[in-house]
Order: structure tokens, then sequence, then C-alpha cells
């Protein structure tokens, strides 16, 4: 029963890591801006989860708890600084870049950081509402709201681009 059990053990945490780990990562990197730092943060992230697993209280799940440690994880270090610079990235697609997968990019950079965020975990890490909505602590409704204003103002960013 939710709610009636405290502590998270290390075998659920590794289960976690080891299953969702690249979903995290894209996430992460998505957050943060750079691969490399994604997969730090994430580490830190799993040391944090594992050093405060005890605090785990039981509502909700134990993944959306793990994915609210990673998001912060990457937000903090996001706005920690030279993360956050990116030197090497060109304003034209790469050569091997379909280019409706750069306008698609950039019109999802253009969102705001709520919608991307909630964006990202529905659709790289695969989340249902509930664990999007613990990650985020938020609610299920607010996740549907922020989906739905998303893809509202995709459609009207993407609408205005030349064909």
């Amino acid at each position: 029963m939710a709610g009636s059990r405290r502590g998270a053990t290390l075998d659920e945490l590794r289960a976690i890591y080891e299953g969702r780990l690249a979903e995290l990562t894209r996430v992460a990197s998505a957050i943060v801006g750079d691969a490399t730092s994604a997969e730090d943060v994430v580490q830190e992230a799993f040391v944090r989860a594992v050093r405060q697993r005890a605090s785990y209280d039981g509502r909700g799940s134990l993944n959306g708890w793990v994915w609210r440690i990673v998001v912060n994880v990457a937000r903090d270090a996001r706005t920690r600084g030279p993360q956050q610079i990116e030197v090497d990235r060109p304003d034209l697609p790469a050569a091997d870049e379909d280019p409706r997968r750069a306008v698609v990019r950039e019109a999802v950079e253009q969102l705001p950081e709520r919608q991307r965020l909630v964006l990202f975990l529905r659709y790289y890490a695969d989340l249902d509402y509930a664990a999007i909505a613990a990650a985020v602590a938020i609610s299920e409704g607010t996740v549907a709201a922020t989906l739905h204003n998303a893809h509202q103002r995709l459609r009207l960013l993407l609408a205005a681009i030349p064909r």
C-alpha cells in the first residue's frame, strides 16, 4: 500500500538505474544542453538518491521520486554556468541532420522551461502522467494542461515557418 513504507532499497535504485539510464541521460542532456554534463548529472542524482533513500516515503512511485532528483540536479547544473555555454553549436543543422528535425528542435527550444521539461519526460523518457507529476512536483492535471499548451505552442511555431 502506498504511503505505508519508508525508504528505498539499493536493489530498487539499481534496477531503476540499469533500466532507465538511457532515458535519464537523454532528459538530463536536454535540460543541461550537453551529453557529457548529462552523464555527470545522472551520476550525481543517483549518489543523492542512494544517500537519501531512507527519505523516500512511499507516496507516489519510486521511479517518479528518482526522476525528480534527476530533474532537480539537471536544473541546478544548468544554472551553475559553464555547462550552459555551448561553444560548438552551429546555426545551421549538421550535414547529416534532417532539416525538419532542426526546425522542430528550434521550436522546442522556444517553449517555456516547464513545457520543455514535461515534453521531454513524456516523449524522451516515455513516462506516464503520474511519473511526470512526481518528477516535476506538479499535479497530473497540470501535466495534461502543460502538454496540451506545449502542443498548441509548437503547432503555432511550426506553422509560422515558411515552407
